[in-house]
Parts: structure tokens; C-alpha cells; sequence
């Protein structure tokens, strides 16, 4: 039985999710790691290095395709849900094929491209070097990267979120074990901060190439329709232009929304090296939270995109209604839980007293608006899921990315403080999460759904 689009909703959204959300753990442990040890290691200068432009940069590119994928994930769950054996078997294929042809191209912009970005983001001058070498080591993974993101998204769009949990355990703590030999064992971290960044990466890529071996071997293993061969690994151009139909919007909106905090990166930078740190740091915090959203609105994407391949519409909307519950009874006690304990977790990461301090405020100010953002990842989640992905993408563009530029460059030259900054998030949040409200009712209410 396909407990996606047969059995209780809730029951199945929750093992989905938590499994999903388990895994999301892994990924940004074996993250935090890199952060505490470069932070504690290396020094705030290495933190922001790591955390700062060079990690904003990485989520421009590797988040279009990831927004790309998406396209992958919802055609594949709408043919498995329908049982068309032979479409799913085809867009297995032209996916692993993307995810090569992807990573390629974007490891040579990104290689070509590293110093002149660090440089335009006005990054602090004592960590362009670091970050600089930092983000050209990284792109030197991304096919590896790509493989595996799209290799898990394929398992999970099947309803599999258990094996891609498994990758995840094991690469997680194998990179644990390389940070700790390449810059403490190597003592790369002790002959500067350069050094200790780029034995940080390396772990990093070899973690990755990993991680894409493990999948791919899985999906060679597989019993079934979304079993993968590597000598049928091409592109079918009907599927592609499927995929990409879905997809495109979806990698443009993720580029938007990555450009605008890099926007937002580039302001922070502005305000002085203290608060670039605080901000790398707050951002291995506030990734508590996205974690747990991105997790959710993956699950009820997988689960809108099967049921509405299978025709069974009722059950969609009840993924809908089962998805905020969940997330509003995970967002509010882990809002306040950072609220009052947020200089805990900031002192995880760096010891500067300068920088907790200014990390404090940034989660004072930000993490009551949480909730607020719950509506924007779940009706793009479903909405996606059906099939429709263009009015979503220019939702978010409107509401998050044009608006949050729009305030950076009008409302930040006139009051240069974090605070200015920080406002831009519940602003947009806010906005956009009104406009997919009114979107989804119109939608369901147009198609009879």
C-alpha cells in the first residue's frame, strides 16, 4: 500500500516529515560542525569567512538547481502516484542527467567567477582571501553535490524519505571525523585562518562525493520504476520540458530570493566585521527553524503531488490543513525557545563577547515573526505539488525578493543599523504569505478542487 495516497493523512505526513526533518538535521550538523570548529578553531574571522558571503554565494547556485529539481520531484511523484511506470522510469534518467550537466556549468561560473563575487559583495578585507578559497574548493564538489540532491530527491519523491536519511547519518559523521583531522589533527587551523577555511572544505567535497556515491549506488539497487541504470542516463526532451516547466520557476524564484539576501549580506557587511560573524552565526541558529519548514513543505509537496496524480483532491486538501498544524505547533515553541536561550547557541559557535551580543539582538528581533512565514512554504509546497509553479514563483518575487530589495536600497542608505535590515524579513514574510492565501483559494476555487 502507498501510505501517500492511501491511510491516514496524519500518521503518514508525520513519519514522511520526520523523517525528512531528521535528515535536515544531519545536513546542517555536519554544517554546524564546520561552524564550531572553524569558529572556535580558526576565529570569528573564520566564521564569517565560511558563514558569510562565500555560504551566500553557494546557496545562488546550488539553490536554482535545487529549485530546478523541484521539477524533477513533482513530475516523478505525479507519475508514481498514477502508477505510469514508464515516465517515471524516463525522468529518473533525464533528472541524473540535469544534475551532471548542471553541476558542470555551475562549477566552472563558480570557479571563474569566485573572487570577482566575494569582492562586489564589499566582504571584510581580512576574509576575502579565506573566502575566496573556500568557495572555489566547494564548486569543486558541486557535481557531486548536485548528484546527491537529486539522487534524494528521486527517493523521496517515491515516498522513500528513510534511505537519503541514511547518506545523511553516514556522511555526517565522516565529516566530523575530516574537519577534525584536516584542521586539528593537520593543524591547518593553527597556521591561519586561509588554512583552517580550506581544511574545512575539503572535508566538505569529500563528504559530498560520498554522499552522491551512496545514492546513486541505492537507485542501481532499486526494485521498481525509479530503478537507475547508468547507460540509459540521457535526457528525453519531452521530459525535460516537463520537468523544466515546473522547475524553471521554481530555480528562478530560490535565485531571487537567494540574490535578495545576498543583498541583505552586503548591507550587513557594510555595518562592520562583528556584525558579518554575528550574522553567520545567527544563521546556524535561524537554520533551526528553515530546516524544519523546508522539511515540511517538502513533505506536503510529495504528498499534494502523488494524491493529485492519483485524483484523489480531498486528500490534498487535507495535506493543506495537516501541514499547518504541524508547522504551527512546531514554530511557536521553537521561537521562544531561541528567544530566551539564543546566547546559548551563540556561544556554540564564537566566544567574542562583541559578536554574542549583536547575535542576541538578531534573534530577539527575528524569531518572534516566524509563524508568519509558515503560509509561504506550504501553499507554494501544494501548489507545486499540483503542478502549477508559475504564479507561486511570481508571488515570491513580488512579495519577498522585490520588496526586500526595494527596502534595502531605499529605506537602508537613510538608516544604516541592523535593525533596518532585520525589518526587511517580517515586511516581506508577512506580505507574501497574504498573497498565496488569496492565491489559493482563488486557484482551488477556479480548477473545482
Amino acid at each position: 500500500m502507498n501510505k501517500i495516497t492511501e491511510g491516514p493523512i496524519v500518521s503518514g505526513m508525520l513519519s514522511f516529515f520526520a523523517a525528512l526533518l531528521l535528515g535536515a538535521f544531519f545536513q546542517q550538523f555536519y554544517n554546524t560542525v564546520d561552524a564550531v570548529i572553524v569558529g572556535r578553531v580558526v576565529g570569528a574571522d573564520g566564521l564569517a569567512a565560511v558563514g558569510g558571503s562565500a555560504a551566500m554565494i553557494v546557496s545562488l547556485f546550488v539553490g536554482f538547481f535545487q529549485g530546478l529539481s523541484t521539477g524533477a520531484s513533482v513530475v516523478i511523484a505525479q507519475f508514481y502516484g498514477a502508477s505510469r511506470d514508464d515516465e517515471v522510469k524516463r525522468a529518473v534518467h533525464t533528472s541524473i542527467a540535469m544534475a551532471v550537466i548542471g553541476g558542470i556549468i555551475i562549477t566552472v561560473i563558480g570557479l571563474l567567477s569566485a573572487s570577482w563575487v566575494i569582492c562586489i559583495m564589499k566582504t571584510p578585507e581580512e576574509i576575502i582571501d579565506a573566502s575566496t578559497a573556500y568557495l572555489r574548493i566547494y564548486f569543486l564538489g558541486m557535481v557531486a553535490n548536485l548528484l546527491y540532491n537529486m539522487g534524494a530527491g528521486i527517493l523521496r519523491a517515491i515516498g522513500d524519505s528513510k534511505r537519503p536519511l541514511y547518506v545523511l547519518i553516514i556522511s555526517c559523521f565522516v565529516n566530523i571525523f575530516l574537519d577534525l583531522l584536516f584542521v586539528i589533527g593537520f593543524k591547518m587551523g593553527s597556521m591561519s585562518v586561509t588554512m583552517g577555511v580550506i581544511g574545512v572544505a575539503i572535508a566538505t567535497v569529500m563528504c559530498q562525493v560520498l554522499s552522491a556515491a551512496i545514492v546513486l549506488f541505492m537507485l542501481m539497487k532499486s526494485i521498481g520504476s525509479y530503478k537507475l541504470y547508468l547507460k540509459e542516463i540521457r535526457i528525453d526532451p519531452d521530459m525535460l520540458r516537463r520537468i523544466i516547466s515546473i522547475g524553471l520557476p521554481a530555480g528562478i524564484q530560490t535565485t531571487m530570493y537567494t540574490i535578495s539576501n545576498m543583498l541583505i549580506q552586503t548591507a550587513i557587511n557594510e555595518v562592520g566585521k562583528n556584525a558579518t560573524a554575528a550574522w553567520a552565526a545567527y544563521g546556524k541558529i535561524d537554520v533551526l527553524f528553515w530546516m524544519t519548514i523546508s522539511s515540511l513543505g517538502t513533505a506536503v509537496t510529495t504528498f499534494a503531488g502523488q494524491n493529485f496524480g492519483a485524483g484523489k483532491n480531498d486528500r490534498v486538501h487535507k495535506s493543506t490543513r495537516y501541514a499547518f498544524v504541524i508547522a504551527f505547533i512546531i514554530t511557536i515553541p521553537l521561537s521562544t525557545l531561541l528567544y530566551f536561550y539564543g546566547d546559548i547557541f551563540l556561544e556554540i559557535f564564537v566566544a567574542d563577547r562583541e559578536v554574542i551580543e549583536v547575535g542576541i539582538q538578531m534573534i530577539k528581533y527575528l524569531a518572534p515573526f516566524y509563524f508568519t512565514y509558515i503560509g509561504v512554504e506550504v501553499f507554494s509546497g501544494v501548489l507545486r505539488g499540483m503542478g502549477t509553479a508559475v504564479v507561486p514563483m511570481l508571488i515570491t518575487l513580488s512579495g519577498i525578493c522585490v520588496l526586500r530589495v526595494a527596502w534595502i536600497l531605499i529605506a537602508f542608505p537613510l538608516n544604516k543599523t541592523i535593525e533596518t535590515i532585520e525589518f526587511s524579513y517580517p515586511l516581506t514574510w508577512i506580505t507574501t504569505t497574504i498573497l498565496f492565501t488569496i492565491y489559493y483559494i482563488y486557484y482551488t476555487k477556479k480548477h473545482r478542487l
